[in-house]
């Protein structure tokens, strides 16, 4: 995938809020415009609970074939909510079937150094972010979004006039 739209990885962080998962969601949607790709949308908690569900309902294989196959793998908000116990080690499995076959762009409000206590297992965790952060391009935002930003230039441009 190297030359086109997505970068083979991409990792977007912030310490507050801001426009993370609407800017993934348009680069998604850039590369379906204008490659044709498939795009797969999955918010972190949702993808890691079905991937715990699969697991049980012995549809594991085909659940990740399906996550793997996708040219462009959207993984927004991680660690927004509480995840399952399974997490570091079905997200490390993930990304090691997708290194440098596919892309993956995952959006989170913490930094990346937090993500092994996130998580649960430091050693997964580095794993995965070898392979992750290896052609990546890490984007950091601001600390207020652009919903926050709005309604105080809202504010003040009201109380100025």
């Amino acid at each position: 995938m190297r030359g086109e739209v997505i970068p083979q990885r991409g990792v977007s962080r912030n310490p507050g809020a801001e426009d993370k998962s609407h800017i993934a969601q348009a680069i998604g949607r850039a590369v379906i415009q204008s490659q044709g790709h498939r795009v797969l949308y999955r918010e972190a908690h949702h993808l890691l609970e079905e991937l715990a569900e699969s697991s049980l309902e012995s549809t594991r294989r085909q659940k990740l074939d399906a996550l793997t196959s996708a040219p462009l793998l959207v993984i927004d908000d991680l660690g927004m909510r509480n995840l399952p116990a399974t997490a570091a080690e079905d997200l490390l499995e993930l990304i090691m079937r997708r290194y440098e076959k596919a892309s993956t762009l995952i959006t989170s409000n913490r930094p990346v150094v937090d993500w092994g206590k996130l998580l649960g297992d430091h050693a997964a965790v580095a794993a995965m972010l070898d392979r992750l952060l290896h052609h990546a391009h890490v984007v950091q935002f601001g600390p207020r979004s652009w919903r926050t930003k709005g309604a105080l230039e809202l504010r003040s441009a009201e109380s100025a006039g």
